[in-house]
């Protein structure tokens, strides 16, 4: 069975279950799954039930969908993603998202844990990514193109959607909270970098770095959906503390920061559902 047939019959399956079409997709990163807590009449649908679909081994990921509104904006979000080091193919890592797009998802949103590179992040910070720089080693789009997902070769300039990004801002100021923008940079892991690594990846321009995202943002872009990403800063990068870097240390850090960013992505689906940017 093709990819494109692969994704036709996973879409049938949730169109079964969710009978609206999704306008939002929300992604939840390590530690971030309890956005879903502000959803009204949730449908709460298993990984594992979903055809083709993979399943999530990380800790703090708890691998599945749930749709319900927010409102009136229909709403599914992901609590939990799959990565490139689980030892999933690129086609395997973004296939979520392209199912989304076949469903005709027009706003991709996504949140992640990172750790900071800039010496003016600390942990608690959220984090606007507004580009990225993927030294993963692959690209989702690698291969035979499918036409009707997207262009051969899409532009990149404008990943993160400016007026989302705008918008978040001003959102986060109504709630309180002050977003910072940076450059996200992705690794493989699962091990984390090296000093001699984040070094080079603050050479490079990166503010940020963590082992995801990158290649669903370039997919959801060549499936025309409009992109806005939140990074949350959950430990300061190899070689900048002495400390040790764990897994455990980011869903502590993710567990203190998901009340704020969860009311910011709140309002950032209602300002987008009043102002239909």
């Amino acid at each position: 069975m093709s990819m494109f047939e692969k994704v036709q019959k996973a879409k049938e399956y949730l169109k079964c279950k969710i009978k609206e079409t999704p306008k939002y997709v929300v992604v939840l990163g390590s530690g971030l799954g309890s956005f879903v807590e502000c959803l009204k009449d949730p449908i709460e649908i298993k990984y594992e039930d979903i055809p083709g679909w993979p399943l999530s081994t990380a800790p703090g990921h708890a691998g599945r969908l749930v749709y319900g509104k927010k409102e009136n904006a229909n709403v599914l979000v992901m609590q939990g993603r799959v990565h490139y080091y689980e030892g999933y193919s690129m086609e395997e890592v973004v296939f979520p998202v392209r199912v989304f797009g076949a469903m005709g998802v027009r706003y991709y949103i996504a949140t992640n844990a990172s750790g900071g590179i800039n010496k003016e992040l600390s942990p608690g910070d959220i984090v606007l990514v507004e580009d990225h720089i993927n030294l993963l080693g692959d690209n989702p789009l690698r291969g035979r193109n499918v036409d009707e997902w997207g262009p051969r070769f899409p532009d990149m300039t404008k990943a993160y959607d400016r007026e989302m990004i705008r918008l978040a801002e001003k959102c986060a100021l109504e709630t309180g909270e002050k977003l910072k923008r940076g450059v996200y940079i992705a690794f493989t892991g699962p091990s984390f970098e090296t000093p001699a690594e984040i070094r080079m990846a603050r050479v490079m321009g990166a503010d940020v770095v963590g082992m995801s995202t990158v290649p669903e943002v370039i997919t959801a872009r060549h499936m025309g959906m409009r992109v806005c990403v939140f990074s949350c800063v959950a430990n300061y990068a190899a070689g900048i503390t002495d400390s040790p870097l764990t897994h455990e240390e980011v869903l502590e850090a993710m567990g203190k920061t998901a009340g704020k960013l969860n009311r910011i992505l709140e309002s950032l689906i209602l300002a987008l559902e009043a102002n239909d940017v």
